[in-house]
């Protein structure tokens, strides 16, 4: 996984997911997660482990769908090596939010993906 460009900063995930998202890319979308990541997508779903992950974005980039840059929000650290990353989406799906780590050679992965929270109706 490290042919492509990786996370300098927590903020650099964001940035690269929608680059790679937008060129097609699904092994460059793995990449930017931890091996045993988790993410809460499809809706209502959890994805385990950064190749369920890949197939999953194989899947989501075959429609092509074009993903725009949303600014992030103030990153929140644990130590050096943990954090939040979140971005107020403008698709309304509530909130994005990611728990992100630094590895061993510097670059940053996410661990925890959250890409939509939605308002529980009541």
């Amino acid at each position: 996984m490290s042919d492509h460009e990786t996370a300098r900063t927590p903020e650099d995930l964001t940035r690269l997911f929608v680059e790679y998202s937008n060129a097609g890319d699904p092994d460059a979308v793995a990449s930017l997660y931890h091996e045993d990541a988790v993410m809460a997508f499809p809706p209502g779903q959890v994805t385990r482990g950064r190749q369920a992950i890949r197939d999953l974005w194989a899947t989501v980039l075959e429609q092509r769908p074009t993903f725009v840059p949303e600014p992030p929000l103030p990153t929140l650290y644990f130590g050096e090596d943990l954090a939040l990353t979140s971005t107020p989406p403008r698709d309304g799906a509530g909130a994005r939010a990611q728990v992100v780590m630094r590895r061993p050679d510097g670059s940053w992965v996410r661990v925890i993906d959250q890409p939509e929270f939605c308002t529980p109706t009541r």
